[in-house]
């Protein structure tokens, strides 16, 4: 499995537009192989931004690279640049290879 983030900074005031360039795209993720979930999280405030980050699951992260060389990847972007800046930079990119997963066995963990 393979986690890819990527953390953003948004600009105090702007929390409201940024969660709703991301909620209301259409992503294209349910049409690429080996993508498992997504989440938007927000993170905490900080003096001049508030904290957010991107979070997708994949089954590897060879299927990870193939999503971003893909035409999903670049419809799902298209639209990512908003008429006025949300961020205090551009996004970090942060990927990890999972080495260990615990779930709760009422969930199918174990």
């Amino acid at each position: 499995m393979f986690i890819a983030m990527n953390r953003f900074q948004v600009a105090l005031g702007a929390e409201a537009d940024f969660e709703t360039v991301w909620t209301s795209r259409e992503s294209h993720l349910h049409k690429v192989p080996g993508f498992v979930e997504f989440h938007l999280l927000r993170g905490p405030a900080r003096e001049d931004h508030v904290l957010y980050a991107s979070h997708t699951i994949w089954r590897d992260k060879a299927d990870f690279e193939a999503w971003t060389r893909s035409d999903a990847f670049r419809l799902a972007h298209a639209g990512a640049r908003p008429s006025k800046p949300l961020y205090l930079g551009p996004p970090q990119f942060e990927g990890f290879e999972v080495i260990q997963t615990v779930g709760h066995p009422e969930n199918g963990g174990g």
